[in-house]
C-alpha cells in the first residue's frame, strides 16, 4: 500500500512539473516574437516617386534596431515631402553614365533620394562621397541585415546610394520632417 502511495506522489509531481515545464515552453516563443515583431509597412516591392530636389543632402547615418536595421538620409529644410525610390535591382548602375558599381551583399538597393550631394547654386559639396566607394562615417560591423553602401553620385538633383543587404528582405519608407528613413527588416 505504501508503494502505491509513493508511486502515485511521484506520478503527480512528475505531472505537475512537466505542466509546468509546458506552459513555460509555451509562453516564451510568444513573449519572443512580441520583442521582435516588426511594425506594418514593410514590403519588398519599389517604392517611391519623382526625386529631383533642390535641397541638399547633408549626412547620411545608420542605425540598428530589434526588428530592422536603419539608414537615415539627413536634408534639413527638405520637409516632409522629400523625393525618393527605393527599389532592389540585380546590380547598381549610376544614373548618369550607366556604369555599374559593385555592392556587396546578397541583394542590392538602388536608392535614390530628391537632394543633391552639393549646394545647388553655389556647387559646393554639401556631403562628402565618392562615387563607388562606402560611404562617409557608416560602418555597419555588428548588423543583422545591412552588408555594403555604396556612393553612385549626385546628378540633377538627385543623390544615388546603393545600399547591400543580406538576402531580398522587406523594407519600409519614412518621410520625417528633413529626413529620408529606410528600415531593412531582418527576416520575413
Amino acid at each position: 500500500m505504501r508503494r502505491m502511495g509513493a508511486a502515485m506522489a511521484a506520478l503527480v509531481l512528475a505531472g505537475s512539473g512537466v505542466g509546468a515545464a509546458a506552459t513555460a515552453a509555451g509562453a516564451a516563443p510568444t513573449a519572443a516574437a512580441q520583442a521582435t515583431a516588426c511594425p506594418a509597412g514593410f514590403g519588398s516591392g519599389a517604392k517611391g516617386g519623382p526625386t529631383a530636389g533642390a535641397v541638399p543632402l547633408e549626412d547620411v547615418r545608420t542605425g540598428r534596431h530589434a526588428c530592422f536595421d536603419r539608414i537615415v538620409f539627413d536634408v534639413p529644410g527638405g520637409g516632409r515631402s522629400i523625393g525618393y525610390s527605393v527599389r532592389y535591382v540585380q546590380r547598381l548602375h549610376q544614373t548618369a553614365s550607366g556604369r555599374l558599381i559593385p555592392v556587396g551583399g546578397g541583394a542590392v538597393l538602388d536608392v535614390r533620394v530628391g537632394a543633391p550631394s552639393y549646394d545647388p547654386a553655389t556647387g559646393t559639396p554639401t556631403y562628402p562621397g565618392r562615387v563607388g566607394r562606402t560611404l562617409p562615417g557608416v560602418r555597419l560591423t555588428g548588423y543583422r541585415t545591412f552588408r555594403d553602401t555604396r556612393f553612385a553620385g549626385s546628378f540633377e538633383g538627385e543623390t544615388q546610394i546603393g545600399l547591400g543587404v543580406r538576402a531580398r528582405l522587406p523594407f519600409r519608407v519614412i518621410q520625417l520632417p528633413g529626413r529620408l528613413v529606410i528600415d531593412v527588416a531582418h527576416n520575413w
